[in-house]
């Protein structure tokens, strides 16, 4: 983070944005064959418009799968339950165009090598409790409080798409307040004023005292400006207003933008996909070493090439802020940390199907069950490793 005076913007999008809602269809097929079959190979996409979801991709697995079914329950479960939301789970097409993984990826995966080339990042930082930016965990918790808020009909106009923006100033790195906050909600007519352009401004007020006061409490003051559907309403929403596709919010599924993005997607793959899995463990990998107070921030690049085990590359950037240099954090992930994508899978046990609820408010920074890059299980050998290091027993 530079000194000065500086503002850092992330954003969010709800579980009812049409590219959430490719995600989940996704995660949720991939999640289906792994109840059956564990070794099922699976790169799933989907794509949504108005009354329509095409799925397409490579699929290779002993389970049966009922596509169709999977994707209409995705959909209502988002809350596309009606034709006033521009969806209706009953009523919408769904076109299946599922084949099989070519037999070419599949001798090198098959042998315990990577499923593809690229590289993948993982950040952790210490400004949050659950070690991640500020505000990107900002703007999920903005747009799971919306869903909340609508599932349980407290604010009984929202629809299901939404999105969030926060911006946070910061002072010499650390941050000081939030300086403005975007709210954009779909709703129904019912908030509209009699102009029907605009909702009116009590539901303006309504939506700030609901939703963002209670996510930004202190870090909110006189000064933070709210805007709120700015373009006066927002009836239209979900595939009926834009398109959707799976893999299209990765600074969203990540990190906010604070940091670089290693250029792949997480939804609709397996982990024998490193563009996922690898992701998953740079992740595991940067929060250990800030858990374990080796670095107040920890970057992880890590890459590939398809068929083959041990990464290319590996870096680890500390931005200056390690116990020791960087070149001895990155002996020590190497010592242990297992980086093949077998010892990934094995390690974050990642053929249980668990995909589905890392599909909308990001996949890092949630310590539920299945996140399972998110344990804090290598804190003592790391600190254990580092007092080695330094007393030059290693």
């Amino acid at each position: 983070m530079p000194n000065g005076r500086y503002f850092v913007t992330s954003e969010s999008v709800s579980e009812g944005h049409p590219d959430k809602l490719c995600d989940q269809i996704s995660d949720a097929i991939l999640d289906d064959v792994l109840r059956q079959d564990s070794r099922g190979r699976v790169a799933c996409e989907t794509f949504v418009t108005m009354g329509l979801i095409i799925i397409g991709g490579e699929i290779t697995t002993t389970a049966y799968v009922d596509v169709i079914s999977v994707a209409r329950e995705v959909v209502k479960r988002v809350g596309y339950i009606h034709p006033k939301y521009g969806m209706n789970y009953q009523t919408c097409a769904v076109l299946n165009a599922i084949h099989s993984q070519s037999p070419d990826i599949a001798q090198g995966v098959d042998r315990g090598g990577a499923g593809d080339q690229g590289l993948m990042v993982g950040y952790a930082c210490d400004e949050t409790p659950e070690l991640m930016p500020l505000p990107i965990m900002l703007a999920h918790r903005l747009v799971m409080r919306m869903s909340d808020l609508r599932k349980k009909k407290v604010l009984r106009y929202l629809g299901p798409d939404g999105k969030s923006q926060v911006t946070v100033e910061y002072k010499n790195g650390k941050a000081k307040r939030v300086n403005s906050v975007v709210l954009a909600s779909q709703h129904t007519e019912e908030i509209l004023d009699k102009s029907g352009e605009h909702i009116t401004e009590k539901a303006k007020k309504e939506m700030v005292e609901k939703i963002a006061r209670p996510v930004l409490g202190k870090l909110a003051d006189s000064k933070t400006e709210y805007y709120v559907n700015q373009t006066g309403k927002f009836l239209i929403g979900g595939p009926q207003s834009d398109t959707g596709m799976t893999g299209r919010k990765i600074i969203v599924d990540t990190y906010g933008g604070i940091i670089s993005h290693g250029g792949g997607a997480f939804s609709g793959k397996d982990p024998s996909k490193v563009d996922r899995s690898g992701a998953y463990m740079a992740r595991y990998v940067a929060k250990n070493i800030v858990a374990a107070g080796l670095a107040k921030q920890c970057y992880i690049q890590l890459a590939y090439v398809i068929g083959k085990a041990e990464p290319l590359g590996l870096m680890v950037d500390s931005h200056g802020t390690g116990v020791v240099s960087d070149e001895r954090l990155k002996r020590i992930v190497r010592e242990y940390f297992d980086l093949t994508p077998r010892g990934i899978i094995r390690d974050l046990d990642l053929l249980k199907p668990v995909y589905s609820k890392t599909a909308a408010y990001g996949h890092f920074g949630r310590e539920g069950e299945g996140f399972t890059w998110e344990k804090r299980d290598k804190i003592g050998l790391l600190k254990k490793a580092v007092h080695l290091d330094k007393r030059g027993k290693r």
